[in-house]
């Protein structure tokens, strides 16, 4: 056993590690992600692994690196609504990415997505002074709207599906008091037949337009 080991870990890389550590997140969520599972996984010891990673917080940001790495390739990356909806769709994928992101604003997957939107704020023209306000309003907005439809997501009763649980809240918002939720209640229709990929481009879009009056104004 102890030989069959050692073998499984000669053959180790970061990569299979890495690779392992994403398959499990998926399935256990980061509270679920410990070195002895992984080990498990790799069928050999956590000692191994140490070889290769130090701690599980560099191995949370090599996994979000690795799953990002995707929407953020150069061909992606040069347009902001593209490299805004792969982010979402990745973190729709993979839910846990978006608490990493949001509480780890120096991995290099955030740096990455904040240089990628920033480059396409600062084509637009916008005010030197507005570039920051610009770029973090995009990327508030990605993290933001990704991490709560993932959670909304995970949220819906295993068996229930997504048409089921939009009419039966939607059927909610109908019923409220006309005098206290009357926005509410006449977007409840819109709330049921509403796409979430559609409805986030859309808000990028309004974020977009109003930057690029900014640079029009400057």
């Amino acid at each position: 056993m102890t030989r069959h080991i050692e073998r499984r870990a000669d053959a180790l890389s970061r990569e299979r590690i890495v690779e392992a550590a994403v398959a499990l997140l998926d399935v256990a969520g980061e509270s679920g992600l410990t070195f002895r599972r992984l080990a498990e996984s790799l069928r050999t010891g956590p000692g191994a692994i140490y070889n290769h990673v130090a701690n599980k917080g560099e191995l949370l940001a090599a996994a979000t690196d690795a799953v990002l790495a995707p929407a953020l390739a150069a061909e992606v990356a040069a347009d902001v609504r593209a490299v805004s909806l792969a982010v979402f769709d990745a973190i729709d994928v993979h839910p846990w990415i978006g608490t990493q992101l949001s509480t780890n604003s120096t991995q290099p997957a955030m740096l990455r997505l904040f240089e990628s939107i920033g480059r396409q704020v600062k084509a637009l023209g916008v005010p030197a002074g507005t570039e920051f306000a610009a770029t973090s309003a995009v990327t508030n907005y990605i993290l933001g709207v990704g991490g709560l439809n993932a959670a909304n997501a995970r949220s819906v009763s295993p068996g229930t599906s997504r048409a089921d649980f939009l009419a039966d809240v939607s059927a909610l918002w109908a019923s409220l008091d006309p005098d206290e939720f009357p926005f509410t209640r006449e977007v409840a229709g819109q709330l049921r037949d509403h796409d979430d990929r559609e409805q986030f481009l859309a808000g990028i879009d309004l974020i977009l337009n109003g930057i690029r009056l900014l640079g029009r104004s400057n």
